[in-house]
Parts: C-alpha cells; sequence; structure tokens
C-alpha cells in the first residue's frame, strides 16, 4: 500500500462509513454553498410561510440545529459522515450552521437580492469551498505550506471575484481573505474550524466597518 492509501486510512477511519462517509462529509461541506444563495434570493418567501422575516427565521433554526445538537451529545450518536470523537462534543456540523448563522445575522449588505450578499456570500463561500480543499491537500499531500498557499489562492478568487461581482470593498476583500485561511488552521477540540474560518474573517469585518 501506498504513503498516499495509509493516509487516506488513517484520516477516514475516524469517519463514520470510512470513505463514504468522508466523501459525503466533503459533498455536504462544498453543498452549502447554495445557502447564501438561497437565502439573499428567497429567504423572505420562506419566511413569510412561517410569519416571521428573514432573519428571524435564520435564528428560529440555527436555534433548532443547536438543541438537535444538545440531544445527539447527551446521546452520544454519532451520524453517517460525522467523526467518531464527535459523539461527545459539538460537532463540525453543528459548529458550521451556527457560524453561517451569525454570517447572514451580521454581515452587512445595502440593496435586495444578491447586493444584500455583497459580505455575507464570500464569508460562507470562503468557508464552504476553502476548508474542503485544504483538507484534501493537507490529508493526501501532507503538505501544510501547499494547502495554505491554494487555500490563499481560492480565498482570494472569492473575496475578489465578489468585489467584481457585487461590489464587496476591495480593502476588506483583501485583508479578509488571508482571515479565511487563517480560520482553518488552529487544531483544538474547543471550536471547530467550521466556525472559525467564518469568525475570524467575520470578527475582522465588524472591525474594519467603522473605516469603510
Amino acid at each position: 500500500m501506498s504513503d498516499d492509501s495509509h493516509v487516506l486510512a488513517d484520516h477516514v477511519d475516524h469517519s463514520v462509513g470510512g470513505f463514504g462517509g468522508h466523501a459525503f462529509r466533503r459533498f455536504t461541506h462544498v453543498s452549502m454553498t447554495a445557502i447564501p444563495f438561497v437565502f439573499y434570493l428567497y429567504g423572505q418567501d420562506f419566511a413569510d410561510i412561517v410569519s416571521l422575516d428573514d432573519k428571524q427565521l435564520v435564528s428560529a433554526i440555527c436555534m433548532l440545529i443547536l438543541f438537535a445538537e444538545l440531544i445527539r451529545i447527551r446521546l452520544g450518536i454519532v451520524i453517517f459522515g460525522q467523526r467518531e470523537y464527535e459523539a461527545d462534543q459539538i460537532s463540525a456540523l453543528a459548529w458550521g450552521g451556527l457560524a453561517v448563522s451569525l454570517a447572514l445575522l451580521l454581515a452587512p449588505g445595502e440593496g435586495e437580492g444578491l447586493e444584500a450578499g455583497v459580505y455575507g456570500i464570500p464569508l460562507i463561500v470562503g468557508l464552504t469551498l476553502v476548508d474542503p480543499i485544504m483538507g484534501e491537500i493537507k490529508r493526501i499531500k501532507q503538505d501544510l505550506k501547499l494547502a495554505i498557499y491554494a487555500g490563499l489562492a481560492v480565498s482570494y478568487a472569492v473575496w475578489l471575484g465578489c468585489h467584481f461581482w457585487l461590489g464587496t470593498d476591495i480593502v476588506a476583500a483583501i485583508l479578509l481573505a488571508p482571515l479565511t485561511v487563517l480560520g482553518e488552521l488552529p487544531k483544538t477540540k474547543d471550536i471547530d474550524d467550521n466556525a472559525t474560518m467564518i469568525l475570524f474573517p467575520l470578527a475582522g469585518l465588524m472591525l474594519l466597518l467603522p473605516f469603510m
């Protein structure tokens, strides 16, 4: 068996479902790219169904996710694609749900439709694309520097793309793109990088706003 195969085996053994669970986890992560686009284009339409405004709906969904997570931890359940150690701690999915919700609630925007996502979109898409790319490079190549360079390239593509497409402030794009990558680097079980990859640039954005 090749070194890469050993790396693959060591990695996926920690996911429920083995490689299939790992692949499903990555697919779920990337598919979350759709969330900000659905929210900014159709969020109020969905919220009208339950007589809420769009941000109230985000808060309600986030609270449901956290409540379900509390029950899951109490029962020690891990579902397909989750890692075994998540049985007794907050999962990456829950951390991601919380961070995405905070981005949708707090990121400023002007106008309607996608223009309202001038910051919310790059904050969330930065997570959903940069994290799996860096994770796969580290898993297969075992090369942290390569993962960082690739992450920076993708993050800048997202943020600068949003500058040209939506009008995201260029200074904010240049300064916040590296914070998405920085959020992937800390290794701690206290908080998952699904949260820090949004919370780091979101915090930076909040500090920049008075000067913008």
